[in-house]
């Protein structure tokens, strides 16, 4: 009698022909490619849109010198290692420059801002000065250039501001209202379609019969799809039934640039799912090295990239976060893609684990005597979606670590940021 060997379970440690996730991330990304089409959006319209175009400064920025302080300005030939005097024979403030020429021995009242007068190389602060009517007595050690900001010291006329793929943020708002630009081309938005399967599932609203559960696998997603700045279609459940899937797989890839499913790629589902999807398209179906995640498909369905997450709900989160995010931002057109942080810190309690797999464990991570400090947030199972709840940070094991130690050192990345 032939010794019985079972199918690889995700509760294994390890096993053969598991694809590490390094891997499976390099193959996703080297699959997928940037979307076409842009338009010109207004700027307060443009935060957290992808520029679709490069920048350049067409002027200095700031045109002029200016001071960097209320005081006075002079020239540095009158400077004197003593106090000395100086006649003031004008004011220059921002947005009404004085218009003379300054001789030797005089000086300019200067706000912050103020363009510099002709003949002017340094402003000092009127903490350092006396003034009696029109006579300013100047204390101190100064130098030429003190206090000035010179012409162009933001930026310059023919320099690069901002990449095509750039993230538009709050600062380069500010940096394209700088010189002037009320309008910028950004990509368009991508759109990606994404639902539940299983007979199970149920939608909230709708009564739970025996044995049924609601859906949070679409409400996760939709959340970080959101973040992303994806145009969505939300599906819904698609029920086990062959001709129902056939359909939604092939309205989801008609109206999408991607499509992304949850349930149906473990070991044991109907093998109608792969069927079908084998038929529309093509498609992998790998068990990674990692925990929680297992199992992942990708490919391309109607010559869109396909992602068929896991259904427990941690998987689907980290699934995304760890291979699906990073390819959508590649197709909406981000670039360069920002690396995602990861920090060191010191395991506040003994972490638990076997070899064989990468692991992503939920972790608290706080500041203790200086230092951070993480403990896993309690149970670690697949589908204990309140251990994402209540934490803030993946706990990183690789593949060779058997354990972390108390006061021992691991790598962990802090969820913000990233949903």
């Amino acid at each position: 009698m032939s010794e019985f060997k079972p199918d690889p379970s995700c509760a294994d440690p390890q096993s053969e022909g598991l694809l590490p996730v390094h891997d499976a991330l390099a193959r996703i990304q080297s699959s997928v490619s940037v979307i076409s089409g842009f338009h010109k959006v207004a700027l307060r319209s443009a935060l957290e849109q992808i520029l679709a175009e490069d920048i350049t400064a067409t002027f200095d920025v700031p045109p002029h010198p200016n001071s960097a302080m209320d005081g006075y300005a002079f020239n540095s030939a009158d400077l004197q290692e003593l106090s000395f005097p100086l006649h003031c024979v004008g004011e220059s403030f921002a947005g009404r420059p004085f218009h003379g020429q300054i001789q030797s021995g005089e000086c300019i009242r200067i706000m912050t801002g103020a363009k510099m007068p002709a003949g002017c190389d340094l402003v000092v602060m009127q903490e350092t000065t006396e003034r009696e009517k029109d006579t300013v007595t100047i204390h101190g050690q100064h130098k030429a250039g003190q206090n000035v900001r010179a012409a162009g010291e933001d930026m310059q006329a023919g320099e690069s501001l901002l990449k095509c793929g750039r993230r538009l943020n709050a600062a380069d708002l500010g940096l394209l209202a700088s010189m002037g630009i009320g309008e910028v081309n950004v990509r368009r938005p991508l759109r990606v379609a994404f639902f539940s399967t299983g007979d199970e599932l149920k939608s909230i609203g709708q009564p739970l019969s025996e044995g049924d559960i609601y859906d949070s696998n679409r409400y996760t997603l939709f959340a970080m799809l959101k973040k992303l700045g994806i145009d969505m279609v939300d599906m819904g459940v698609v029920p086990d039934d062959p001709q129902t899937l056939r359909e939604a797989f092939i309205t989801a890839a008609e109206n999408a640039d991607a499509v992304i499913t949850s349930g149906g790629v473990s070991v044991g589902e109907a093998d109608y799912v792969k069927a079908i999807l084998g038929e529309l398209g093509q498609i992998n179906f790998w068990k990674m090295a990692m925990k929680p995640g297992r199992p992942l498909a990708f490919g391309n369905l109607q010559n869109k990239p396909f992602f068929g997450l896991p259904g427990n709900p941690v998987s689907v989160m980290v699934t995304f976060l760890q291979f699906v995010r990073p390819a959508l931002l590649k197709m909406a057109g981000e670039d360069p893609l920002q690396p995602t942080l990861t920090h060191t810190a010191i395991a506040g309690r003994r972490i638990r684990k076997r070899p064989g797999r990468f692991e992503y464990q939920r972790g608290a991570l706080s500041v203790v005597d200086g230092q951070l400090s993480v403990t896993p947030t309690g149970d670690q199972g697949s589908g204990i979606l309140s251990s994402m709840s209540r934490a803030n940070c993946f706990i990183l094991l690789d593949d060779d670590c058997d354990g972390i130690p108390e006061g021992g050192e691991v790598q962990v990345q802090p969820f913000a940021g990233l949903f």
